[in-house]
C-alpha cells in the first residue's frame, strides 16, 4: 500500500510539472516521451490492478452463491443465457463462469448443449464492465478510493469489507483511466499519432491490433477500457474503435484456448465453442461495420452519448446479437463440436485423474470450495461402484433370487447372470476394477486435500475456513471407506471360495439386503454433494439409526441359526459376521460424513 501511494504521488507530481510549464509559456508543452510513457503505463497498471481488486471483491461478496444459482437455473437455454450474463456481471470473470460450466458438464449436472447458452450469456456479462467504464467518473476516483479503503479497513462485517474492496478497486480503476487520459493529452496535437489512429479505421488492421493487445494483457475488458480512454480524449473514432473491440473479443478466446491446454476434453470443448462463437461473429459483423456505425450513431443522436459510450454500446450490441444468432442452434452446434472433439473412450478413465479442481480458482475460495465439493461427489460415485462390485464374488456360486426383497432396484441387484467383468470398463475384470477404483480414491483424496490446503492459505471468511477443513475431513473419511472395502473385504473373497459350503439362504438374503441399504447411503452422499442438498444429508443421518437396528436384528437371526446348528451358518459364520461388520462401519462412516457436511455448510441443519 505504501508503494502504491508513493507511485500515485510521483505520477501526479510529474503531471503537475507538465501542466505548470504549459501555463507559464502559454504554448503547448513539447511532448516528453519519458513522462508520457511513465504516465501511460503507470495508469495502465492502476487500471488493471483496480479491475483485479474489483473482481476479487465481487467474487468474495457473491461467489459462494453464484455457483448454486448457475447450477439451478440452466436447464432452459434462454434462462441459461440470462443466468450466464448475470453471474459474469457480478463476478466480473467469464473464465470463472466457464470453469464452473466445465465441472457441471463433467458431473452430468448439465449437458454440453445447455452450457452453450450460458457461455453466450457470459459474453454479454463482460460488456457491463465496458458500460461502467464509459461513465465519466474519473473526477470522483479518489473519493471512491477513500471510501472503499475506509470500508475495507474499518468495516465490521465480512460482506461490508468485500463491498469496500469492490469500491476501492473501482476507484483505482478510474484513477488509472485519469492517469492514462492525462498522459495522452499531448498526443492530440501530434500529427503522426493522429495518422496512426486514422489507420485503425482499416478493419483488418484494427482487428489484428485488438487481438494481439488483448492476448498480451489477458483481458478483453481491460483493452476495451483502453479504447474508451482513447475515445474520451478524442484520439479515436467510432469507426476505428469497432474493429478494435472485435479484435478484443477474439483475443480473449486465445486466453481461454491457452488455459484449456492440458485440461479435460470437456474443458477443451467449451474453449473451442468460445473461439468459434467469437470468430464466426466477427466474420459476420466485420463486413457491416458502416451499417453498425450508423445504427450506433443514430442511437447516440437520440440519447446524446459521446464516442466512448458509442464504443461501449458497439461492444454490447455485438455480443447480444451473437447470442441471439447462436442461441436457437445450440443443440446442433453441440453435436458438431462433439464430432470435432468426441467423448474420450471409457478405457481412458482407468487412469486416476482430477476432473473438477482448477488451479486458477484457488485465489477465489468460494468457487474453489464448490469445485472441491463436486470432486468429493465424484469420490462418492466411485465408492458406490466399488461397493456394488465387491459383493458379487461372494454370491457367484448361489441362486440369487430373493424371496422377500420388495424394491425393484434391490431385486435387479439380486437377479440375473453374475458378471465377471467391470460394469464400466469391460476390458478389465471385476476385481481389477475394484483395485483401480481404490487407487483412484487415494489419488483424488490426496489432490483434494492438497488443493484445499492451498485454498486455506488465501484470505478466507470464517464460514469458508470451516468449509475448507470440513471438506478435508470428508475426503479423508471417504478414503477410509475405500480402504475398508479394499483391505477388509477383498481378502474375504478367497476365504469364502475356499469353503465347501455357501451361505444359508436366509443369511445370503440378509447380507444382500443390508448391502443394498449401505449402497443407498453412498448414493445419497453423491447426491448431497453434487446438488448441495441438505435434506439428503439429513436423510443419511436418520437412516443410520434405522440401519444399525436392522444390523442388530440380522445379527440375532444369524446367532439363532447357529444355535440351531445349521451347517451352512456354522461354516460361513466368520465371513458372514465380518461382512456385516464392514457394512455397519460403512453405514457409520457415511453418517459421520453427512454430519460433517451439515456442520460445515449449515450448522442449524444438523440432526442429533
Amino acid at each position: 500500500m505504501k508503494i502504491l501511494s508513493f507511485t500515485v504521488i510521483f505520477l501526479m507530481s510529474l503531471q503537475g510539472n507538465l501542466f505548470a510549464a504549459e501555463a507559464v509559456t502559454g504554448n503547448p508543452a513539447p511532448i516528453s516521451w519519458g513522462f508520457l510513457i511513465i504516465g501511460l503505463f503507470g495508469g495502465l497498471a492502476f487500471f488493471l490492478y483496480g479491475m483485479e481488486k474489483m473482481s476479487e471483491g465481487m467474487k468474495k461478496a457473491a461467489g459462494n452463491k453464484m455457483r448454486s444459482i448457475l447450477s439451478a437455473l440452466t436447464n432452459n437455454r434462454v434462462i441459461g443465457l440470462f443466468v450466464g450474463a448475470f453471474v459474469t456481471m457480478v463476478i466480473q470473470s467469464s473464465s470463472a463462469t466457464t470453469v464452473m460450466l466445465v465441472s457441471f458438464v463433467q458431473a452430468d449436472l448439465m449437458t454440453f448443449a445447455q452450457s452453450l447458452g450460458v457461455i453466450l450469456g457470459a459474453d454479454i456479462g463482460t460488456t457491463i464492465t465496458a458500460q461502467l467504464i464509459a461513465f465519466k467518473l474519473t473526477d470522483y476516483a479518489l473519493l471512491m478510493i477513500a471510501i472503499g479503503f475506509g470500508m475495507r479497513m474499518f468495516g465490521k462485517s465480512e460482506n461490508l469489507k468485500n463491498i469496500g474492496e469492490v469500491l476501492l478497486g473501482f476507484g483505482i480503476l478510474f484513477y488509472g483511466m485519469k492517469l492514462m487520459s492525462d498522459a495522452m493529452k499531448p498526443l492530440r496535437t501530434w500529427p503522426e499519432f493522429i495518422e496512426v489512429m486514422k489507420g485503425l479505421e482499416n478493419p483488418l488492421f484494427g482487428l489484428l491490433i485488438g487481438t494481439a493487445f488483448t492476448a498480451l494483457i489477458q483481458s478483453s475488458s481491460a483493452f476495451t477500457g483502453i479504447i474508451i480512454v482513447l475515445a474520451q480524449q478524442g484520439l479515436i473514432t467510432l469507426e476505428a474503435g469497432i474493429p478494435l473491440v472485435f479484435g478484443a473479443n477474439i483475443g480473449t478466446c486465445i486466453t481461454a484456448g491457452l488455459a484449456s491446454i492440458g485440461t479435460s476434453r470437456e474443458a477443451k470443448r467449451v474453449a473451442l465453442a468460445h473461439v468459434i462463437f467469437k470468430v464466426f461473429g466477427v466474420l459476420l459483423f466485420i463486413f457491416w461495420i458502416p451499417t453498425l456505425t450508423g445504427i450506433i450513431q443514430s442511437i447516440a443522436l437520440k440519447f446524446g452519448s459521446d464516442t466512448a459510450r458509442q464504443i461501449a454500446n458497439a461492444h454490447t450490441i455485438f455480443n447480444v446479437s451473437l447470442a441471439l444468432v447462436f442461441l436457437p442452434f445450440t443443440a446442433i452446434f453441440a453435436g458438431f463440436l462433439l464430432k470435432i472433439l468426441p467423448r474420450e473412450k471409457k478405457l481412458d478413465g482407468v487412469i486416476p485423474t482430477i476432473w473438477h479442481l482448477d488451479e486458477s480458482m484457488i485465489t477465489t475460495p468460494g468457487f474453489a470450495i464448490d469445485l472441491a465439493r463436486t470432486e468429493v461427489s465424484r469420490m462418492a460415485k466411485i465408492l458406490g461402484r466399488m461397493l456394488r462390485a465387491v459383493i458379487i464374488p461372494f454370491m457367484s456360486d448361489a441362486e440369487l433370487i430373493s424371496r422377500e426383497v420388495k424394491r425393484k432396484d434391490e431385486a435387479e441387484l439380486l437377479v440375473g447372470e453374475i458378471p465377471t467383468q467391470d460394469e464400466i470398463f469391460p476390458e478389465i475384470t471385476l476385481l481389477e476394477g475394484i483395485d483401480m477404483r481404490e487407487e483412484k480414491i487415494d489419488f483424488i483424496e490426496e489432490k483434494i486435500c492438497d488443493y484445499l490446503i492451498r485454498v486455506a492459505r488465501q484470505e478466507l471468511s470464517d464460514e469458508q475456513a470451516t468449509e475448507v477443513y470440513g471438506m478435508i475431513s470428508i475426503a479423508n473419511d471417504m478414503e477410509s471407506i475405500g480402504d475398508i472395502i479394499h483391505r477388509n473385504m477383498l481378502p474375504l473373497i478367497d476365504k469364502k471360495h475356499g469353503l465347501s459350503t455357501d451361505f444359508s439362504d436366509d443369511g445370503k438374503e440378509e447380507l444382500m439386503i443390508y448391502h443394498v441399504k449401505v449402497c443407498k447411503q453412498i448414493s445419497r452422499l453423491e447426491e448431497a454433494f453434487a446438488e448441495n442438498n441438505m435434506e439428503t444429508a439429513q436423510r443419511i443421518m436418520k437412516k443410520e439409526g434405522k440401519y444399525l437396528d436392522l444390523e442388530s436384528k440380522y445379527r440375532l437371526k444369524h446367532l439363532e441359526r447357529l444355535h440351531q446348528k445349521r451347517k451352512a451358518s456354522l461354516e460361513t459364520h466368520e465371513i458372514h459376521m465380518e461382512l456385516m461388520d464392514i457394512f455397519k462401519q460403512i453405514n457409520v462412516y457415511t453418517a459421520n460424513i453427512a454430519k460433517t457436511y451439515l456442520d460445515t455448510m449449515c450448522p442449524c441443519q444438523t440432526v442429533s
